[in-house]
């Protein structure tokens, strides 16, 4: 595909993606979506990273998908920065996270948020998408996949997940209730919700939580003090739905995929022989934690850049034939 085709949205701040013709406010609008026909106050808040940084070409080429507890979209911030010379970045807050609003925010299945990315995807290229390349961490991982092995996207030319597989996944559910509730409930201000942040262990790039942070919080005005915007203690009935047959569907997805892991024990044994047969790519990054794109956001940047170029995709790849960044 020509450079030239890949469409691009105004250079804007922040873009706020409204799914509904009657909606007053003053923020862009795009056409309604028919799948969104029976939730009219659907909005999904789309970053182009240039709140904090250089100017970012809000776009095309990398879709990142963001949904994990006190995450959003800008746990990419740094990493697209990195890469946007070489490749546009799009993404979006998920339904019940960062500054996206629905009707039903506590509906978490994994449909539910597939047919979300679909119908954004939908509002900004039409049938005319370019180049897609899906880009998922942890729980934002697992949609990535579901939404690759449909087969839905006809321009989906790459798959990327980040730190998550079946096997621990599935393992480590009857500890999140345990794992939220441990949390902090409340935060005096943004500088004391990054300090947890890092010192509790969640991040370790400072830089990165300074950026990120601060969109997965609300302010509560009657207590005066900053709580999480998402509720995920309250949608526990989806979460085996999010991760049951992760493994064979990822394996399943007929584009190049790339997983990359922040230590070997998380391979599950399907994951461990269809990487032995060449069925992915697999990178272990050494020194991180759970969020790779953020403790190391030059060298994520760096394999992202490398998966793009290997596989052929988009005009600095080497030459494409045939989207976008995390939502909460």
């Amino acid at each position: 595909m020509d450079a030239a085709k890949l469409s691009a949205l105004p250079e804007d701040s922040e873009e706020a993606l409204t799914l509904n013709p009657d909606d007053s406010s003053s923020s862009p609008k795009l056409p309604p979506i028919s799948a969104f026909d029976d939730r009219p106050a659907t909005r999904f808040f789309m970053y182009t990273l240039q709140e904090l940084m250089d100017p970012l070409c809000f776009v095309s080429m990398v879709v990142v998908i963001q949904v994990v507890p006190h995450s959003s979209s800008l746990s990419f911030a740094i990493a697209a920065r990195q890469m946007k010379e070489k490749a546009q970045v799009v993404a979006m807050d998920m339904r019940g996270h960062g500054r996206s609003c629905t009707d039903n925010d506590k509906d978490m299945s994994i449909e539910t948020l597939c047919n979300d990315v679909l119908a954004v995807l939908k509002a900004l290229y039409g049938d005319s998408a370019p180049a897609i390349i899906l880009v998922g961490h942890s729980m934002g991982g697992s949609v990535a996949v579901h939404l690759a092995a449909k087969k839905v996207i006809k321009s989906l030319e790459g798959l990327i997940v980040v730190d998550v597989v079946e096997g621990t996944a599935m393992a480590s559910l009857i500890h999140m209730q345990k794992i939220l509730a441990s949390r902090p409930q409340y935060f005096h201000s943004i500088e004391k919700a990054i300090e947890w942040s890092v010192k509790g262990g969640s991040l370790r790039n400072v830089e990165s939580a300074r950026v990120s942070v601060r969109s997965t919080l609300k302010y509560d005005e009657s207590k005066k003090c900053y709580t999480f915007r998402a509720c995920l203690e309250e949608t526990e009935g989806y979460w085996k739905g999010w991760y049951e047959g992760l493994s064979e569907k990822f394996l399943s997805s007929p584009v190049p995929k790339l997983l990359l892991l922040a230590g070997t024990d998380r391979l599950d044994r399907s994951l461990t022989i269809g990487q032995m047969q060449g069925k992915f790519q697999m990178v272990v990054v050494r020194h991180t934690g759970h969020a790779i794109q953020e403790d190391v956001s030059d060298e994520f940047a760096g394999l992202v850049l490398n998966f793009i170029s290997r596989n052929r995709i988009g005009p600095h790849g080497v030459q494409i034939p045939l989207l976008r960044r995390p939502l909460q």
